[in-house]
């Protein structure tokens, strides 16, 4: 027997009895498991077509006839508007009255005033019966000297400031046919004997209402606020009637 083949031989009969580790057959089952995987996802790329393959786009509008994105579509934080309110006679709006005013005025005045005169009567006439005759003025020329002088001073200082910021409910009295609104509203408190009366009225445009129902008295035409007090607290500092008088015609 050739030397070759007794080597075979001994191998096969040596194989058997060679053991085999069993971590090494699941390295070898996995091994095959990968290669599989791996040629089954090759195969299946290679039986698409061309055409059914589609390129990658981060457009939003990736199918044709679809809306167009908005915020409420793609937004987590989108709340929508309020819609406008329709407004109605006699619904309620609330005015916030926000007027300040501040004066300043200053005035001086000096007024002199002289004058000097002297008259003489040189010529006059003298009634005698029925005729004039010149008068001979035998007594002398009749002369008049007059002096005159007046001075007048006066100094007046103002200083006014005045704020009023409130709040009052005011009722839709009337709709005008270009769309403004006529307001009219009224608040009265009585706390023991003291009162205070307000009184507000204009004329308002739609768009310029706030979304809680409110408007600013800057942006109310033709305003008028009027506001009245009484009780103990007025009756201190109001004027009386000699005073107001006198204020009036200041005949002094």
């Amino acid at each position: 027997m050739p030397a070759e083949s007794m080597k075979i031989e001994s191998e096969k009969q040596l194989m058997p009895m060679l053991p085999v580790s069993q971590p090494r057959r699941r390295d070898r089952l996995s091994r095959l498991v990968r290669r599989s995987a791996v040629g089954m996802l090759i195969a299946a790329a290679l039986s698409l077509s061309v055409d059914d393959v589609a390129a990658q786009t981060s457009s939003l509008l990736s199918a044709e006839g679809a809306p167009p994105p908005t915020l409420s579509r793609f937004s987590w934080t989108f709340q929508p508007s309020q819609q406008p309110r329709t407004l109605r006679l006699h619904d309620l709006i609330t005015v916030l009255v926000d007027e300040k005013t501040q004066v300043i005025a200053e005035g001086n005045m000096d007024r002199r005033k002289k004058a000097d005169g002297k008259f003489v009567l040189s010529d006059w006439i003298l009634l005698k019966g029925w005729s004039l005759i010149p008068d001979p003025q035998s007594a002398g020329d009749p002369k008049i000297a007059a002096q005159m002088e007046n001075k007048y001073r006066a100094e007046s200082e103002l200083s006014s400031r005045e704020a009023m910021k409130l709040r009052v409910a005011c009722e839709i009295v009337d709709i005008r046919p270009n769309g403004t609104l006529v307001i009219e509203g009224r608040r009265a408190i009585l706390v023991n004997n003291e009162s205070w009366e307000i009184y507000v009225t204009g004329t308002i445009d739609p768009q310029a209402i706030l979304p809680d129902n409110t408007i600013l008295s800057e942006n109310v035409a033709n305003l008028r606020v009027v506001k009245r007090e009484g009780g103990h607290v007025r009756d201190g500092y109001r004027r009386g009637w000699l005073l107001k008088w006198l204020d009036e015609h200041q005949p002094f």
